[in-house]
This record gives C-alpha cells, structure tokens and sequence, in this order.
C-alpha cells in the first residue's frame, strides 16, 4: 500500500522573547506535517498492518528534512508528535503514528532516551494541534515542556490524515520555575 501523499508542510519558529529580556540567539521550534490520504476512511479494518509499515517510510524520510531545519540533530533538545485524522477515520489510524514517528525520530538523535509525547485527534480540515514537547534525555525536565500548534486550513479532509513531527532547540524562552534542570540528568532512564 503505498503512501499517497498530497502535501507536506514545514515550519520553523524563531522565538527572542515572551514580553521578556530578548535572546541574542532564539529558541527554534520546527514542525514537518504530511497529508496523506487515510487508506481506511471510511471503513473497520482489523489488521493496519500496511499503513503502519508505510508510516515508518514514510518518517524516515522526513525526519532528515526536520531536523536539518533546526540546524542538525545535536541541536535538539526537545520533541514531540502527533496526528490529526478526517473524519471518515477513526483514532488508531492516529495512533499508528506513535511508532512510526516516535521510533524514526529517536533513531536519527543518539541522545534521545526517553519516550516522545504526543497528541492525536480525530476532527475535520482547519483543526489546530497542540503537540507536546519534552527534553530528548528525561521526560521529567520541567523546563522543557512546551507545545507547537500545527494544523492547515484544509486539512486533512475527511478521507486523509496528517502526521506531524516537532522538534525544539531549547527551553520555553523565559524559563524560570525550577524542578529537574538538563545538566542534572543523572539516572539515564529517560524519565530522570
């Protein structure tokens, strides 16, 4: 079943300040989203076997392009995915991208350990996301969770579905409430 892709959409965010002290160099945020038709809309399919294998390829393929927009893999700090589904689909079909996109995003960054977070929605054209972020090495560093709304006026139409994957360069920008900092990272489970 091959992938029938009708749009991918790349953002980039350049983020100085929050109404703080403005960065000299900014926070970047950057999503990669595709459209896709949904080969299930429509209909109950036990086995989704096909998609999820197309969905590895198809991350595979765009994880490069996202990660180069932020300046290469050793520049991410953060991330997180998701999925927006037609509505002639059902949630699993979203859920098909926690492994696909998770896994081929972890694979390109050597420091990743813990789990990425996601969001998943089945609503029609125009719905905005908002994708949780957290730090690459422990989900318990406070200071990097976040989030990046993604979305696209006419998508996905009933029968498509958008996958998206985002990555961040730092923390929110003003950061200043505490709890588990990066450099303490200490136990290398991907929580803590």
């Amino acid at each position: 079943m091959p992938v029938e892709i009708r749009k991918k959409l790349l953002t980039v965010e350049s983020i100085y300040h929050e109404g703080g002290p403005p960065r000299s160099e900014p926070i970047k945020m950057a999503c990669i989203a595709v459209v896709l038709k949904n080969p299930y809309a429509g209909r109950y399919v036990e086995d989704l076997s096909g998609l999820v294998e197309d969905a590895k390829v198809l991350a595979k393929a765009i994880v490069p392009e996202l990660l180069a927009a932020v300046g290469g893999p050793d520049k991410v700090q953060a991330y997180g995915k998701g999925a927006i589904v037609g509505l002639d689909g059902e949630l699993e079909h979203g859920a098909i991208w926690h492994e696909a996109g998770g896994w081929s995003m972890r694979a390109e960054l050597p420091q990743a350990k813990s789990i990425v977070p996601a969001a998943k929605v089945v609503a029609a054209a125009g719905t905005r996301l908002q994708i949780p972020l957290h730090h690459i090495e422990a989900a318990y560093v406070r200071s990097h969770f976040t989030t990046m709304d993604v979305g696209a006026i006419d998508s996905p139409r009933a029968n498509e579905l958008l996958y998206a994957l985002v990555v961040s360069t730092g923390t929110r920008v003003h950061e200043r409430l505490g709890g588990l900092r990066a450099d303490k990272i200490s136990v290398g489970d991907g929580q803590r």
